[in-house]
C-alpha cells in the first residue's frame, strides 16, 4: 500500500463535534470494543474493513480511532486511498480516557 499522509484530530474537537453526527469508526477488536469506546462510535475491526467499506458512509469526513492511533492510521490509509474523507484521533481511546471524555462500554 501507498504511504498516504492522513490528516489527524484530537480527541476533544471529535467529542465537541459529536452531538452534529459525524462518523466515528473504531478499527479494534469487539472485546477492546466491548471494554470502553467513545459514544456513537461504529466498531469495524482493521481485519474485516476491506471487506466492509460499503457500510462507511461518505460525502463527509470520516474520524477512525483504535486504542492508540497505529490501527486507526493504517485504516485511515486505506480509506483515504479508496477517496472517503478519513481522519485519524490522535492518541485513539487511551488518549480519549485520559481526557476523561464520557465512555461506553459493551455492544
Amino acid at each position: 500500500m501507498e504511504d498516504i499522509d492522513v490528516p489527524t484530530i484530537s480527541p476533544s474537537d471529535v467529542f465537541a463535534q459529536l452531538a452534529s453526527g459525524v462518523g466515528l469508526l473504531d478499527v479494534r477488536e469487539p472485546d477492546e470494543y466491548a471494554e470502553g469506546h467513545a459514544p456513537g462510535a461504529t466498531l469495524i475491526p482493521l481485519g474485516e474493513l476491506p471487506g466492509r467499506t460499503g457500510e462507511i458512509p461518505s460525502g463527509r469526513p470520516l474520524y477512525v480511532i483504535c486504542q492508540s492511533g497505529r490501527r486507526s492510521g493504517l485504516a485511515c490509509q486505506a480509506l483515504r486511498q479508496a477517496g472517503v474523507d478519513a481522519w485519524n484521533v490522535e492518541g485513539g481511546t487511551a488518549a480519549w480516557i485520559e481526557l476523561g471524555l464520557p465512555c461506553e462500554t459493551g455492544m
